[in-house]
């Protein structure tokens, strides 16, 4: 008996492929305007949390632990009431709201709560380098630092990091940050933040040789921060090529005078400062 031929399903590739056909449509979302109050979930995350409000474009959100973050307004990259959705810059007031005033922000964009006072410092701590490295932090941070009762201290230097870590005494409820310059693979201060086994000290940084650098060089009005070359010191190099005929201290702080809130900075600054804080202010003993 003879077996009937296998009937061949029809497929993508049972006929003729026709490459000048309509291309594939991209998955629309609906947009909602992100207005303060507005309860999101950012998805691919687990952040959800309240929106604060949008900032230069950047999504200011507060999540239930009462940490703030910052997001981009991706397409379809939250959920609101369980939907996916885009969120978008508000425009305008709320419909049937009335016209409210507008939140007052720190340098830093979080949400300022006027009356508050500062809060008895925290056993915790956070260290960075130097001087101009505790000031600029100062000067974006201070309001929410001192609302959160967290002390910066300066390092002056990373030579001796693991004598400060043992001198501190971290512990649950004694934690310490450590912000650091230069964090690249293969440099001093990679080493140094690899050695440190505390879960009660984090270290973080941003990668530029100075923290002059992580200042946008927009805020001077240049496109970008001038090569210096290797084992030229950094900060005159730097002044000689912008012409600069002052002393390192005057021009430091002309730039810091220029910086007015957390635009004027890089992100890697931004992330890692942020992280630091949200360390040590984290829910614990003490």
């Amino acid at each position: 008996m003879a077996v009937p031929p296998r009937r061949r399903d029809p497929g993508i590739l049972s006929e003729p492929i026709d490459l000048d056909g309509p291309a594939r449509p991209r998955r629309q979302f609906p947009t909602v305007a992100a207005r303060p109050g507005l309860e999101i979930k950012q998805r691919g995350t687990p952040i959800s949390g309240i929106v604060l409000g949008v900032v230069n474009g950047v999504l200011q959100v507060r999540d239930h632990r009462g940490f703030e973050h910052r997001m981009r307004l991706t397409t379809g990259g939250f959920e609101v009431d369980g939907k996916v959705v885009t969120l978008v810059e508000p425009r305008g007031p709320a419909p049937g709201s009335a016209p409210t005033a507008t939140a007052t922000r720190t340098a830093s964009g979080s949400v300022a709560v006027p009356g508050t006072r500062a809060r008895t410092a925290r056993a915790s701590r956070i260290l960075v380098e130097g001087v101009h490295d505790a000031e600029l932090v100062e000067k974006v941070w201070g309001d929410d630092l001192r609302i959160e009762g967290v002390v910066v201290e300066r390092l002056d230097g990373a030579d001796h990091l693991d004598e400060v870590i043992r001198s501190f005494g971290p512990r649950p409820g004694r934690r310490l940050g450590i912000l650091l310059d230069h964090m690249v693979e293969g440099s001093k201060e990679a080493r140094l933040a690899a050695a440190v086994a505390s879960p009660d000290v984090l270290v973080t940084g941003h990668p530029y040789v100075d923290v002059w650098q992580a200042v946008k060089p927009s805020v001077l009005g240049i496109a970008t921060w001038p090569e210096v070359p290797r084992g030229e010191p950094w900060k005159e190099g730097t002044m000689a090529r912008l012409g600069y005929r002052g002393e390192a201290w005057q021009f430091w702080k002309d730039l810091l005078g220029r910086v007015t809130s957390w635009t004027d900075l890089e992100p890697a600054l931004i992330g890692s400062v942020e992280q630091l804080i949200d360390f040590v202010t984290e829910p614990g003993p003490g």
